[in-house]
Parts: C-alpha cells; structure tokens; sequence
C-alpha cells in the first residue's frame, strides 16, 4: 500500500485519479486541495487526509509540505496535479501572492518547490515516484520576459509554464538517477470534461476516464519501475517540444528558477 500525495485533489482530473485509486483500499492518499468544502467531500470519499492550501503562495507551499513531513516519515508517490488553465480569449495578467505571474507560479514554480521539499520523505520512501502533470500545449519562455509583462495571453501563459515544468521534470529526474525517485511527466488526455476545460471554452475532446488512466499508469504501473525522465501522452511515451532537449533552455530555466525560488 502506497501513500501518494496529490494536489489539486479536489476537483476534477485530481479527484477523479484520487477515488480510482482509493477504491479497495490499496492505497493512502494525502489529498491536496485549496476549497475546504470539496476538499473534504473528496475526503469522505477516498478516506484520505485533507490537507488545504493555496499555491499561489510559496509560504503555503512550504507549509504543505511541513505539514506532510510532519505527519508522514516517507512519501511513495508525489503527483503534481494542480494548475490554473486558460481561457482562450483570456488576455488578463494576474499575479501570485510573491509577485510572480499566476500559471507560472502555480502550474511551475509550486510543483517545483514542493517537490523539492519532500524530496527526502521520497527518498525515504524510494523506490518512489513523482508525477508531473503537464499538457501537450508547451511554448518555451522567454528569458528576456520570463513573467509576461507583454503581449500577454492566457494561452501563453499556460503553455509556457507546461513546458517549464516537463524540462525541469528532465533535469530532476538526472540530478536524481540512481537513488531510487523517478521522475516523469504526462499529458494525461486532451480537453477532459473538467471545469478547467469547460472555462476554456473548448468542446471536450477525451474522456476523463482516459485521463485517471494515464496518470495512474505513471503512479503505479509496474511497467514503469525504474522508468524515469520521460514524456507521456496519454497511455504511450511521446516528445515533447525540443526546447526540453535544449541544453541550453534549461540551463537557463534552471537559473530563473533559482532565482524565483531562493
């Protein structure tokens, strides 16, 4: 029996893979999630332990993860679910709570950060995992304007930060050969019928089921035992935007990173 911890459990693709995984009890689920009233529904459902907070907020992030190291003397899985979409016609800039912009903060720099603070309940925990949730939608940053402040989209926004995080899914997972964690990242399925896809104004296009599926496989598949540093789309290994390759982009994105996240 496996304890996994998932953000943004309480809702959509992470609540879904949440009760998938509960069923029969074979696994413990830490459930992340940041409105307390869905939270605990999800709770009641699964019998995991709610645990609330805000990652827009790199103070709440590392709370979570005191909190979970507090608790907890290993981690088995770490699925990096939660992140804000888009809107297609979303042309509005926002900012975090540490003044970053909001889809790179919650979808990049807060995944980074926790798993960077629970990396030594994983390594407890190895062999463990780590599942980054990201999307086929990846555009590279530019390092001359790494937080948007022109020209600014929704659609921009959210696809910079997916590609972030799969180049840093790459680097961790090197940093991190040989010590029993792995790292990978999926796009789990394409426009799901979730409240983050239905605000994007888009028709669905796969079915939620699809998307549990994916993302499981990476949690708990023993076909992919020692697999690490890999791209999914859905169920099958696939490439991702050469930027992730670059040496050079994550060079880069790795030294922007160390200076957002001190």
């Amino acid at each position: 029996m496996a304890l996994i911890l998932i953000t943004g459990a309480s809702d959509g693709l992470g609540r879904a893979l949440a009760e998938d995984l509960a069923a029969g009890g074979r696994h413990r689920l830490l459930l992340h999630g940041r409105d307390e009233g869905r939270l605990a529904e999800v709770a009641r459902a699964t019998g995991g332990e709610p645990i609330r907070a805000d990652l827009s907020s790199l103070e709440e992030v590392r709370r979570l993860a005191a909190h979970v190291a507090a608790a907890h003397d290993h981690l088995d899985v770490l699925v990096n679910n939660a992140g804000i979409g888009f809107h297609i016609e979303g042309t509005t800039r926002r900012t975090s709570a540490d003044g970053h912009e909001l889809r790179l903060a919650v979808n990049y720099l807060a995944p980074v950060l926790l798993t960077r603070e629970l990396l030594p309940l994983l390594r407890r925990g190895a062999p463990s995992r780590v599942v980054n949730v990201a999307s086929i939608g990846q555009q590279p940053i530019d390092f001359g304007d790494p937080q948007l402040e022109r020209d600014y989209t929704d659609v921009a926004a959210y696809c910079r930060s997916k590609l972030a995080l799969v180049s840093h899914t790459f680097d961790l997972a090197e940093e991190l050969d040989g010590s029993g964690v792995t790292v990978n990242s999926v796009h789990p399925a394409t426009y799901m019928p979730t409240a983050m896809s239905a605000r994007s104004g888009m028709e669905v296009v796969e079915s939620l089921e699809q998307g549990v599926a994916a993302t499981r496989r990476l949690v708990d598949s023993p076909e992919l035992d020692g697999v690490t540093g890999r791209y999914f789309e859905g169920g099958k290994e696939a490439r991702a935007s050469e930027e992730a390759y670059d040496a050079d982009h994550r060079r880069r994105l790795a030294d922007l990173t160390r200076r957002l996240l001190p």
